[in-house]
């Protein structure tokens, strides 16, 4: 069975927003998420990990909210059974790259926990009402994780 969420990643919409970002940050920072059921223009940053199996850089264009301290980010995969590839190589480096339009920097990161992951959480539901449906369609907790710019 094929993996929506891979398709969409290779040859599909994160695909092409991905290679829109590479050419130009500014123009991609904003994001048209009527395509999968969001409210319309969104906040997204490209984040850079390294394949913990490939050991080949991966990039993913994602959903972001600022946050004291640094920018949150959901590892929903739309609600899939399993945490999305990118997530897995997050936990395996202590550093990840980032791209929040033209400003690319590195960044620690941190999962949230407790009351902290759930106000984040609200906030993110806020942005983006479809992170709603995504939790209702999976057994796991799905992870907030705040990345803060390396000084």
């Amino acid at each position: 069975m094929s993996d929506p969420a891979k398709e969409a990643s290779e040859r599909g919409w994160i695909a092409e927003h991905r290679a829109k970002y590479l050419a130009d940050g500014a123009s991609a920072h904003l994001w048209d998420s009527t395509i999968v059921g969001g409210p319309g223009p969104l906040p997204t940053l490209l984040l850079t990990t390294r394949g913990r199996k490939s050991g080949q850089d991966s990039l993913m264009p994602l959903l972001y909210g600022e946050v004291p301290g640094g920018y949150a980010i959901i590892a929903s995969k739309g609600g899939a059974p399993k945490h999305p590839g990118w997530y897995h190589n997050l936990r395996a480096q202590a550093t990840v790259g980032v791209q929040i339009a033209n400003d690319a920097f590195q960044a620690r990161w941190r999962q949230l926990a407790g009351d902290e992951r759930g106000r984040v959480w609200r906030q993110m539901e806020e942005m983006y009402p479809p992170f709603t449906g995504y939790q209702a369609k999976t057994s796991r907790e799905i992870p907030v994780v705040v990345l803060q710019r390396v000084s």
